[in-house]
């Protein structure tokens, strides 16, 4: 059984910084791409960064230049530092990786999601 598991939301006001982690746990072979989506109330889910096994990241516009996503594939875990936060990413923050799992003798491919996170930006 393999799980995401985040941590490191909550409030803080405009201007402020957040760092989020999310850590893979089971069992399992190996983990590709992880990122970050993001969905507020009455609006789909958006993704917000997302980087790939070797390091390369890819931000939403709304974001570069303000958030930074990384990872440590020795612990299997995924990072956001957000900084200078507006009240528009308010939102519940979901870490998602592709990840192989061994069975029967081959490695079956599946996303995965966490939980999410609860990410408000207010005064």
């Amino acid at each position: 059984q393999v799980q995401l598991v985040e941590s490191g939301g909550g409030l803080v006001q405009p201007g402020g910084s957040l760092r989020l982690s999310c850590a893979a746990s089971g069992s399992f072979f190996s983990i590709n791409d992880m990122g970050w989506y993001r969905q507020a109330p009455g609006k789909e889910r958006e993704l917000v960064a997302a980087i790939t096994s070797g390091g390369n990241p890819n931000y939403a516009n709304s974001v570069k230049g303000r958030f930074a996503i990384s990872r440590d594939n020795a612990k299997n875990t995924v990072y956001l530092q957000m900084n200078s936060l507006k009240p528009e990413d308010t939102a519940v923050y979901y870490c998602n990786a592709g990840i192989y799992v061994r069975v029967a003798g081959s490695n079956r491919y599946s996303f995965y999601w966490g939980q999410g996170t609860q990410v408000t930006v207010s005064s």
